[in-house]
């Protein structure tokens, strides 16, 4: 019943079972017994595929704070189980990757491996949660796990740097996105994601349906480096290759497109959101070819081609949501849907195509021991299996045939055709840049994908230039890149199983108005071949130019001298953070002076601005002393000359005067305490008042002589201000708390003492009957003190003959 709980789970137990089998198994490879983990959840997920691809949907709850609304719930369909095996299909093969990768002597493996574990877990929550505040919990623990992984090698000062700009950025969005969510929770009063889906259409005109949408979407930008965010994945490449592969290609960067996707039913068909997903997925697209095209560094490459490709699978999205605008579901605005079916083939394409090209990166440098191009060329001949895998790998990003990325590239420049044809949105007027832009980023993808290939295994070989002697990687390693670069060919010869089976339930969780729309049956065929149409001449224009670009790249290069280092998007990042680090250090230097005195001003101004705010924004003071007692004369008069004494106390000139104007204070209170018929509490207080008296001369005598401190008369002037405002503060309050009283007055209860109690004493039976165990341990405290300081008085150091002190016993 609660499988689907256990799956998530599952790896999080066994994360805390790795450092023991790492520390008494050393001479079985850790990873060994880890991979078990991702294929026993690969195997139980394919299950699923039969029934999710007939259209039915798992679910499964655990309560946790039902009162809240917060329930455990995980929700499987066609978009979570494509996601969820991606996690844990990809998860598998960079499990084993690793074991070869990663040398069980030289790393600290038990760290590794619980990390990844914790990783995985926190990814299969985020696509199979239901609650919104669960999903956060999980996305946030992606954010963490990450952190941790990439900053493995934390002895290196780039990967601890990578990883805290990762950090500040995907959890700085994450903490907005919780926002949205909570947003999203008051309009629908619900945190259950198929329940909000279900009911959105009455709330599109509420006033948070927008902020909650943009905050949901910054989320999703941050996790999925969408530009501006996007600086964060280059330095994130400092993580092992096996971290790459998984993190940064099929799993935690898709977790943006997945929330997305999942809420294109809530917000689609609104043109805030269509603009905004379209268009920062384009801009993505463009911006991360065209830097790709000026790294020298392989894993830069690939990791700025990511940021790419994720651009491209996010304008889909942007683009398939516009066929929510029409109000009733047609084959003629289903068509336009197809960006979305587009979108969710092309995300698993890249997985596959991505995560061979790392691991392939991964492998020329643990055979070479750099990742520089320009130190790289002519291992063809020495790599011929990690020559084939990186053609297979690149041409299919380029979108070639025959591997699958021709196939979703194709499909690409469709939806961007035909986002050209709406009459909405204003499309008339900007939506031909959209096929421009895409046309000229796939053909910077052309470029970047045979400097790859071209510029690492062929042209001359530089042996004096790498570290080691480079040769073929051994077969263990090369097992994970093989099966990814199959699955691109198989992909693109088979493309209508994946389609039937994982695509089409996978688009109509996202969009299920459209599922069964008349007309449409053949929409979701996938064929390489369609005839000469636009598409095919925008293919073979990228290969032209690209051929083009890619030959003349010397002449052209110096284009990217244009755009000033200093003004990048990084150095503004690096900028902010210095400048809030400083700004922070001077704030706190300013207020941490080590003086009390200045201590105190901070606080009763903080007192004061703050209390004042708050009650006059909510008008809480109001002063009713119409039902007061009457004031008699001796207690008028005692109260001005406990008054009269209180303003002598500041102006005593020596310790001995301040002690004895307190303790006339504590005397005239106990005069009150007479007044108002108390006998017991004036003879407590009057105890109370000598004993602290004589302690207080005791401790004094041995301090010395009382100096006038020497103040400017601005100072002066500031702590009289700041006394009165914050006696006249506290009087204020207390006079307004007695005017206002919202319950009924338990005095009423205690009135009943004799019957109650059997106590004649009203004072008496509160402390020995009602509050008898609060005194109790009010005597206790006391006795504890008292026994602590006797303890001190006598544990005097012991003295030796010659009179020195000596340890005691």
């Amino acid at each position: 019943m609660y499988m689907l709980n256990l799956a998530i789970v599952l790896p999080f137990i066994v994360a805390l079972i790795v450092p023991l089998l790492y520390k008494t198994l050393k001479r079985v490879h850790t990873g060994w017994f880890v991979l078990l983990v991702p294929i026993v959840l690969f195997i139980y997920l394919v299950q699923f595929i039969p029934n999710v691809a007939r259209g039915e949907v798992h679910l499964s709850e655990v309560p946790w704070i039902p009162s809240l609304g917060i329930n455990f719930t995980a929700y499987l369909d066609g978009l979570s189980l494509i996601l969820a095996l991606l996690i844990t299909g990809v998860g598998s093969l960079v499990v084993l990757y690793s074991i070869y990768y990663l040398s069980k002597e030289r790393e600290s493996l038990g760290h590794f491996y619980v990390y990844l574990l914790m990783f995985m877990g926190a990814m299969l929550g985020v696509v199979f949660s239901d609650n919104l505040m669960v999903l956060y919990l999980f996305w946030e623990l992606t954010s963490i796990s990450s952190f941790l992984l990439i900053a493995y090698w934390y002895h290196r000062r780039q990967s601890r740097y990578g990883a805290q700009k990762s950090m500040l950025i995907t959890v700085t969005g994450g903490i907005g996105m919780l926002a949205g969510f909570i947003m999203l929770s008051t309009m629908m009063d619900t945190f259950s994601i198929r329940e909000i889906i279900a009911n959105v259409s009455q709330y599109t005109d509420h006033t948070l349906f927008i902020p909650a949408m943009l905050l949901v979407l910054l989320g999703a930008f941050t996790k999925s480096a969408q530009f501006p965010f996007h600086i964060w994945l280059p330095d994130a490449m400092e993580a092992p290759t096996p971290v790459s592969a998984y993190l940064h290609s099929a799993t935690m960067v898709k977790a943006g497109i997945y929330l997305v996707a999942r809420f294109t039913p809530v917000f689609g068909g609104d043109a805030v959101w269509f603009w905004v997903v379209s268009i920062v997925g384009i801009v993505t697209l463009f911006w991360g070819s065209f830097n790709a095209v000026r790294q020298t560094d392989l894993k830069a490459l690939l990791a700025y081609s990511t940021i790419s490709q994720l651009g491209l699978i996010m304008s889909l999205l942007g683009i398939g949501s516009a066929a929510m605008y029409f109000d009733v579901a047609n084959a003629e605005s289903a068509v336009y849907s197809m960006a979305i079916f587009t979108a969710l083939f092309h995300l698993v394409n890249h997985s596959t195509f991505k995560g061979a090209l790392f691991m392939v990166v991964g492998i020329v440098d643990h055979e070479t021991g750099t990742r520089d191009i320009r130190k790289l060329g002519g291992l063809m001949a020495i790599m011929p299996v990690t020559f084939t895998l990186a053609v297979v790998g690149s041409f299919a990003m380029a979108g070639l045939p025959p591997f699958n990325g021709f196939l979703s590239k194709e499909m690409f420049f469709t939806g961007v055709l035909d986002v050209t044809q709406l009459s909405f949105f204003s499309i008339d007027t900007w939506g031909m840049l959209f096929p421009v832009i895409a046309w000229i980023a796939s053909v910077f993808t052309f470029v970047y994908s045979m400097i790859l290939v071209f510029k690492t295994f062929l042209g001359k070989h530089q042996p004096e230039k790498l570290e080691k002697t480079a040769h073929e990687a051994p077969i263990g390693m090369l097992i994970s890149p093989v099966i990814l670069a199959s699955l691109v060919v198989v992909f693109f010869f088979f493309p209508n199983v994946i389609g039937d089976y994982l695509i089409q339930p996978g688009y109509a969780a996202v969009m299920p108005a459209f599922v069964g729309v008349e007309g449409t049956e053949t929409m979701f065929n996938i064929s390489a071949w369609h005839g000469v149409n636009t598409e095919l001449l925008m293919t073979l224009g990228v290969i032209g130019f690209g051929i083009v670009l890619y030959q003349l790249w010397p002449k052209w290069q110096g284009v990217y001298a244009l755009f000033p280092r200093k003004l990048t998007l990084d150095n503004l990042y690096n900028y902010s953070l210095i400048t809030v680090e400083n700004q922070s250090t001077k704030m706190t230097n300013r207020y941490m002076t080590g003086n009390m005195y200045h201590y105190m001003v901070y606080i009763f101004i903080a007192i004061i601005v703050v209390v004042t705010g708050a009650v006059a924004y909510t008008g809480a003071i109001q002063i009713d002393i119409s039902d007061n007692a009457p004031i008699s004369i001796y207690e008028g008069f005692l109260a001005v000359v406990m008054a009269v004494t209180a303003l002598a106390i500041p102006f005593a000139k020596s310790r001995l005067t301040g002690i004895l104007l307190n303790g006339v204070l504590g005397y005239l209170l106990a005069l009150f305490f007479v007044f108002f018929r108390a006998p017991d509490l004036a003879l407590t207080q009057l105890v109370v008042e000598t004993v602290s008296a004589a302690l207080f001369l005791l401790c004094f005598y041995f301090l010395p002589e009382w100096e006038k401190e020497k103040r400017r008369p601005r100072i002066k002037v500031m702590n009289a201000i700041i006394a009165v405002s914050v006696g006249t503060l506290v009087t204020v309050l207390a006079l307004s708390v007695q005017s206002n009283r919202f319950f009924e007055s338990i005095s009423s209860f205690y009135e009943n003492a004799y019957e109650l109690a059997g106590a004649q004493n009203i004072v008496n039976a509160i402390l020995g009957d009602f509050r008898a165990f609060d005194t109790m341990l009010e005597v206790v405290v006391l006795l504890i003190a008292g026994l602590g300081v006797y303890v001190l008085i006598k544990l005097k150091p012991k003295k030796d003959e010659r009179g020195q002190d000596v340890e005691g016993e």
